[in-house]
């Protein structure tokens, strides 16, 4: 798949309005806004240190901003908790996964919503049955092969790992995806497996944003790119009229032209 090519839809889902979080005399995210539009996927990129993980924690629910304004959709929200930002449609996929190895993959994709019955009208038991098929169904919409559902997850490789993590972010009503990071560690197809699935969210209306370190992958996935330096924005580009060299001179030296 490739990025800069597509056309972005022009309706905000999320704006970001000068943001600020700060740890002690340390300004790690320093006045930032921007908007994201729906269906459109924007990387975020950046030397170590330059705020990128503090603002997306900020925008996550993980780490409060001091200062500024999130909208969704036109709305301002407060996101003081992950369970806030999840309230807001706004899902986080961390480098971590947060998988819980022993469990199969319905499991792990409904884990903390867990779909229940009752035996004899009065006893609750968990409904595996419903949660393998709902799993089925939400694989099956977005393009996922997971062929070995009832296996424990540590048998996983890393690619459907990744997938699964993904898969138990999109049973919710998510209109951002925020993901850390997610083409480390994983061989050529997995990769190639998780940016089609990433097409696939686009093509859905779902708005990513993606941090990563590799500018090959961000200009195969991108339709923008925004930069990041001491915790500054320095700018947004559009990944089509821009090139590598221009990405590596506003990283390293801070400027958009």
């Amino acid at each position: 798949m490739s990025g800069g090519g597509t056309q972005v839809a022009t309706t905000k889902v999320m704006r970001v309005v000068d943001l600020d979080k700060s740890y002690g005399g340390l300004r790690a995210v320093d006045s930032v806004s921007f908007d994201v539009y729906r269906g459109e996927i924007l990387a975020l990129v950046g030397d170590n240190g330059a705020g990128k993980s503090t603002l997306v924690k900020a925008l996550a629910g993980a780490q409060p901003p001091d200062s500024g304004r999130i909208e969704i959709e036109g709305r301002p929200v407060q996101l003081r908790t992950p369970r806030d930002a999840d309230a807001a449609g706004i899902g986080c996929l961390h480098q971590g996964l947060g998988l819980v190895d022993a469990l199969n993959v319905p499991e792990n994709v409904f884990l903390g919503r867990e779909l229940q019955t009752k035996i004899l009208g009065f006893i609750p038991q968990l409904d595996h049955r419903r949660m393998r098929e709902r799993t089925i169904e939400l694989l099956e919409r977005f393009g996922i092969n997971l062929p070995r559902l009832n296996d424990a997850v540590v048998r996983l490789s890393g690619g459907q790992r990744q997938t699964v993590a993904i898969s138990r972010l999109l049973l919710q009503d998510v209109r951002v995806v925020i993901m850390d990071e997610p083409m480390a560690a994983l061989g050529v197809e997995e990769g190639r497996r998780v940016l089609d699935l990433v097409a696939n969210m686009r093509a859905r209306g779902i708005s990513v944003i993606v941090i990563s370190h590799n500018l090959e992958h961000v200009f195969q996935l991108a339709d923008r790119i925004a930069v990041m330096k001491n915790g500054r924005l320095v700018g947004i580009v559009e990944t089509a009229s821009t090139t590598r060299d221009a990405v590596v001179r506003m990283i390293t030296f801070g400027q958009l032209h």
